[in-house]
């Protein structure tokens, strides 16, 4: 048998094995985070050269293709060179997605596409029309890595010049960092974050400017450049997530200067400048990257709230974020002010809502509330700590957010494989998974009498 026909039938035992696009895309993230954690539970992959347990090299693995950042042990002294560019190979993997990757092989491989793998592609890339699948993931890889390679010069320089730090490292430190920043993954290799560079906005601009691209959703993105002076021309996709991402970062900006300003162990001890440079770096963050220019152990139980609901939102559709989506709350605010008028349909602008959207809208975040809401209750039983706390880093790693109150490390074994749950579910969207649950989806041919029931 040809190597050709070989593959083709088994792409097409594959295929036909999971009916629903959304199975292949929990179980392609699913196979990454396994082949992560037989990586990192190599002796090759620590610096101590002592094999880790399975918990760690699993939670490590899924933080990493699910673009979290939560740790329970320190990345740079823990592992291994080996095992730092294991790990960032993994949020490469699961910053572009496992379907992008596997399109663009087949392109490669292939030179063409079949409908049903334009189909799984675009569940992974959520591009808006089957036939623009192998153009927009050509699309999706160049310019992330056109993105990556961006920052990483720019970290380079500036850890050279500035901090001294030879051509090499310096190399090493910006790549990894660039990466890490534009697939929202939040995986730093000093113990404390960023901190030390919170008066730098050579480094902290650099790292937030390409958690805010990466995080936009490539659709969006593609729309911007393409049309970005003429805004009444933008689709309704566009126009919610540039103006909820703007609103989120200027009310996220004004609520940590307010509330931080005069705690002296975050904002209190810098200057005017610093100051707002920490709090618009602080409000980015929760789109969802990890880093922390601020220590947020100190922060205010306000703060932990604020933080809270912007990792609860996340960034936009079809990007490296996490959380609901910037989308789905803006499709949310519609519904709700639809209903709240008294009208029948919903319309943004000159379009209306189709009704599956706001069924979806509707679905994923009840899903949400409800699993965080579960979580945080297993993880207060399992744990001593308190609700503020818990609930910080439920939704943290729900959001594939990454941020700590630094109670992970400290959580038992069932609560790191809880965590790891919530970053799997995080990421591939508690809607999708319960579609890949399904065998596959039901049509009712018929209609039950309607019937009014008293809702509230």
């Amino acid at each position: 048998m040809k190597p050709a026909t070989r593959r083709a039938r088994w792409s097409a035992i594959l295929l036909d094995r999971f009916h629903h696009p959304a199975q292949v895309v929990a179980t392609g993230f699913g196979a990454a985070i396994l082949i992560g954690t037989v990586l990192l539970a190599l002796p090759v992959a620590t610096t101590s050269g002592a094999a880790v347990g399975w918990v760690t090299a699993l939670f490590t693995a899924t933080s990493a293709v699910c673009v979290t950042g939560l740790v329970i042990v320190d990345t740079e002294s823990h592992w291994s060179v080996f095992g730092e560019v294991v790990i960032a190979g993994l949020i490469q993997v699961g910053g572009l997605g496992i379907m992008t990757l596997a399109t663009l092989f087949t392109v490669l491989v292939a030179g063409r596409l079949g409908l049903r793998a334009r189909i799984l592609a675009q569940a992974e890339t959520k591009t808006l029309s089957i036939s623009d699948v192998r153009r927009v993931v050509r699309n999706v890889v160049l310019f992330s890595l056109s993105c990556e390679a961006v920052a990483a010069v720019v970290l380079a320089v500036r850890l050279m010049i500035g901090y001294g730090e030879p051509f090499g490292r310096a190399v090493y430190l910006g790549v990894f960092h660039a990466v890490s920043a534009f697939n929202n993954a939040g995986f730093a290799l000093w113990p404390d974050s960023l901190m030390r560079f919170v008066t730098d906005p050579w480094i902290c601009l650099t790292v937030a400017v390409a958690v805010i691209i990466g995080g936009m959703g490539f659709p969006v993105v593609f729309e911007l450049a393409r049309s970005w002076r003429h805004p009444t021309r933008w689709s309704v996709l566009t126009r919610i997530t540039v103006a909820v991402t703007v609103t989120l970062l200027v009310a996220g900006t004004l609520v940590f200067l307010a509330t931080e300003w005069r705690n002296p162990k975050t904002l209190g001890g810098l200057d005017d400048p610093a100051r707002l440079l920490a709090a618009f770096f602080t409000a980015v963050m929760p789109r969802t990257a990890g880093f922390n220019s601020l220590d947020i152990t100190h922060m205010y139980p306000s703060s932990w709230l604020a933080t809270d609901l912007l990792m609860f939102i996340g960034g936009g559709s079809a990007g490296t974020a996490g959380g609901i989506k910037v989308t789905t709350f803006g499709l949310l605010a519609f519904i709700i002010w639809a209903e709240m008028r008294g009208e029948s349909r919903v319309n943004i602008g000159h379009r209306r809502l189709p009704e599956s959207a706001q069924r979806q809208t509707v679905v994923i975040t009840a899903m949400s509330v409800v699993l965080i809401a579960l979580s945080t209750y297993i993880l207060l039983v399992l744990t001593p700590h308190s609700l503020d706390q818990v609930l910080f880093e439920v939704v943290s790693a729900f959001g594939t957010v990454g941020l700590s109150t630094g109670i992970t490390a400290t959580a038992t074994p069932a609560g790191h494989l809880l965590l790891v749950v919530l970053m799997f579910i995080g990421r591939i969207g508690p809607l999708t998974l319960g579609s890949a649950l399904a065998l596959k989806g039901r049509t009712r041919r018929y209609e039950l009498p309607e019937e009014q029931v008293i809702v509230g």
